[in-house]
C-alpha cells in the first residue's frame, strides 16, 4: 500500500507503486511513475513524464521532471528517468530532455544530490554520482559513474566528466575532464588523477604508480599530444583505467579537453 497525504496532489494519470510515500503538499504530475518505497517527504514537485526508481527520496521543495529550460521547447513530450536508491535533497531542480536532443534526461541510481543541484535537459549521469550544494550541469552534459563534482561546480552544456573524476567546488568546467581526473579551479584545469577516490576504490601503491606514470607520459611527456596517445596506449595496454582515458580523449565530444596548465 502507498501513503499519500491528505494535502498531496496526485494527477489520475500518475502510477504509484506500493510502499510509496507522498508527504504533505507534495505535487505529482501527469505521467509520472514512482517506483516501489519512493519517499517524497513534503513540498516536492514530480511535474511531469518522470519516473522515480525504488527507494528514491525527494526532499522538500525539490522540483524534478520540469519543463527543460531551452527556447526552442514548445510542450513537446519529453521525459525524466532516474534511477533507484537516489537522495535529492532540497531545491533541486531535474529537468526533462528536448526534442531537439535525446529528448531524454537520464540519472542513473545510488546518487546524492545535495541541496540545490541542477541537472539540466538531456543529460546523462552515471551512478554513484555526487553533486555537492549548488554544483550544475548545463544541457546535454554526459557524467560518468562515480564522479564527485563540488559545491558550486558548474559543468558546460556538452560537457563531458569522465568515471571516476573529482571536480573541485567552484569550478567552471568548460573542458572535458578525463576519467579519474582531478580539475579545479576557474576556469578548471587539470591537476593530475584523483588519488583519494582511486585509494578509497581500493587500488594498492603500485597500480597508483602505474596509473600516475601513465598520466606524466600522457601529459608530460615528449613529442606531440597525439604520439604520446599512442604511446600510451602501446605501453599500458594492460591497464583499463588508462585505456578508458585514451577512449575517453579519442571520442568526438564537443567540448575541447580539459588539460594541465597553471
Amino acid at each position: 500500500m502507498s501513503r499519500i497525504h491528505a494535502t498531496a496532489v496526485v494527477d489520475a494519470g500518475a502510477r504509484i507503486a506500493d510502499g510509496v510515500e507522498i508527504g504533505p503538499w507534495c505535487i505529482v504530475g501527469p505521467g509520472v511513475v514512482l517506483e516501489a518505497d519512493v519517499r517524497l517527504v513534503s513540498h516536492a514537485v514530480v511535474q511531469q513524464d518522470t519516473t522515480v526508481g525504488a527507494r528514491t527520496v525527494i526532499h522538500p521543495f525539490a522540483v524534478i521532471g520540469g519543463d527543460p529550460q531551452h527556447t526552442g521547447y514548445k510542450g513537446e513530450t519529453v521525459r525524466l528517468e532516474i534511477g533507484t536508491d537516489n537522495s535529492i535533497r532540497e531545491h533541486s531542480t531535474f529537468n526533462r530532455g528536448t526534442p531537439q536532443g535525446t529528448g531524454v534526461t537520464r540519472v542513473g541510481s545510488n546518487g546524492l544530490f545535495m541541496t540545490g543541484a541542477h541537472v539540466g535537459h538531456d543529460c546523462v549521469v552515471g551512478d554513484n554520482v555526487v553533486m555537492a550544494n549548488n554544483a550544475t550541469l548545463g544541457g546535454h552534459a554526459r557524467v560518468g559513474s562515480k564522479v564527485f563534482l563540488g559545491g558550486l561546480a558548474a559543468v558546460h552544456q556538452n560537457g563531458r566528466v569522465g568515471q571516476g573524476a573529482i571536480v573541485g567546488g567552484l569550478a567552471a568546467v568548460t573542458r572535458d575532464v578525463i576519467p579519474y581526473g582531478s580539475a579545479w579551479g576557474n576556469h578548471a584545469r587539470l591537476h593530475g588523477l584523483n588519488l583519494i577516490g582511486l585509494k578509497r576504490k581500493g587500488y594498492d601503491k603500485t597500480a597508483i604508480r602505474r596509473l600516475l606514470a601513465a598520466y606524466r607520459d600522457l601529459f608530460e611527456g615528449g613529442g606531440t599530444f597525439a604520439e604520446r596517445l599512442d604511446a600510451v596506449e602501446g605501453a599500458y595496454a594492460d591497464l583499463p583505467e588508462i585505456m578508458e582515458i585514451t577512449a575517453f580523449i579519442r571520442e568526438d565530444g564537443k567540448r575541447p579537453l580539459c588539460l594541465p596548465g597553471e
